[in-house]
């Protein structure tokens, strides 16, 4: 089974194609953060701009590669993401469908992200891959983006059931958002990550880490970043140049402290088979170490996806399009953000 996917929620034009029997064989992915940047943001009428620009680009170098006419389904991002930039993906994925008479199948996002972990265990054993994750369930997934953190299980049969979302801040928001606050250009989380690493010493500067909402199911950023501010204002500029590793190390362990903590009190409702990471934030090795720490702690595997797959990209939603289509009765969590994918009839 071949599906092309194309995915269009923010400002990463992606496209790509999935091969059940090979694995990711196309995948090409035109970022926006150049132009973004300057404006502290994404600026959404820009994004679908680019968007405009960039996919028949992508599409002209997808046919140079393969035959379109071999592919067997269509697969599209509907949400959630910016309402303009989703336009485009969609009509570009229409269009796709008609010309070549396939079905087509609309996708959410978030699906894309929880299931990208499991990408690496199918490219190690297309053939194999059926059998050898049935033994990964019940899954317990964190999806921790900038635009949301949402931990989930998923049980033997692949539903879907959140356990935790945010209710303000997102943890990449909160990431970026304390960057901006420091000073740093956007996306500033990475930054951050890189000035923690440099910090002599830890637990300086005292942050909010959820541990009073530790045990209820949401997660909450906003007063954290409320709370650097705070801080800020009582400092100097000397003394925040001086102090700028340490207050960058407490402020992310307080965001992946309120994760990890989130995630351990799961352990004590259910014995899960696997735990998996996914979403741009997943890409901070502080992060992956204490989740690395909880699954060796649970005797359980741990699920990373590459890098590569960790931002806004179409080879996720290929792949979750498919993992879709395996189940005998895809019964997704009723939550809209995790409905189960779309089918349009073929014309």
């Amino acid at each position: 089974m071949k599906i092309l996917a194309l995915e269009s929620s923010c400002d990463e034009s992606a496209v790509a194609l999935f091969d059940s029997e090979k694995g990711i064989v196309f995948e090409r992915v035109n970022t926006q953060i150049a132009l973004h940047s300057q404006y502290g943001g994404v600026v959404p009428d820009l994004a679908s701009r680019e968007h405009l620009a960039n996919f028949p680009l992508l599409l002209e170098a997808l046919s140079r590669e393969v035959d379109l006419n071999e592919v067997d389904a269509v697969a599209v991002t509907r949400g959630p993401g910016l309402a303009g930039c989703l336009a485009l993906g969609i009509a570009y994925a229409k269009t796709l469908a008609l010309t070549y008479r396939k079905p087509m199948l609309a996708l959410n996002h978030l699906r894309g992200h929880l299931f990208s972990p499991f990408i690496p265990l199918h490219e190690s054993n297309p053939a194999g891959f059926e059998e050898a994750s049935r033994a990964l369930f019940p899954h317990l997934g964190l999806v921790v983006s900038g635009g949301n953190t949402l931990l989930v299980e998923v049980d033997a049969e692949c539903r879907v059931n959140i356990l935790a979302g945010t209710v303000d801040d997102a943890a990449g928001e909160a990431f970026d958002k304390g960057a901006k606050l420091l000073g740093m250009p956007y996306p500033g989380g990475a930054l951050i990550e890189k000035h923690a690493n440099e910090a002599r010493e830890r637990g300086r500067f005292v942050f909010p880490h959820g541990d009073a909402i530790k045990r209820e199911p949401r997660f909450s950023f906003s007063g954290l970043k409320t709370s650097l501010r705070y801080r800020l204002e009582k400092l100097s500029d000397d003394a925040l140049a001086e102090s700028l590793p340490e207050i960058c190390a407490d402020y992310q362990d307080a965001i992946i402290r309120q994760l990890t903590d989130k995630a351990a009190v799961q352990f004590e409702k259910k014995r899960y088979a696997s735990i998996g990471i996914s979403g741009g934030v997943s890409n901070n090795k502080t992060l992956r170490a204490a989740f690395e720490k909880l699954a060796h702690r649970k005797k359980i595997p741990l699920l990373l996806a590459k890098p590569k797959h960790t931002g806004d990209n179409a080879a996720m939603m290929a792949f979750a399009a498919w993992f879709d289509a395996q189940l005998p009765t895809p019964e997704i969590s009723k939550k809209i953000t995790f409905e189960p994918a779309l089918t349009i009839d073929r014309p």
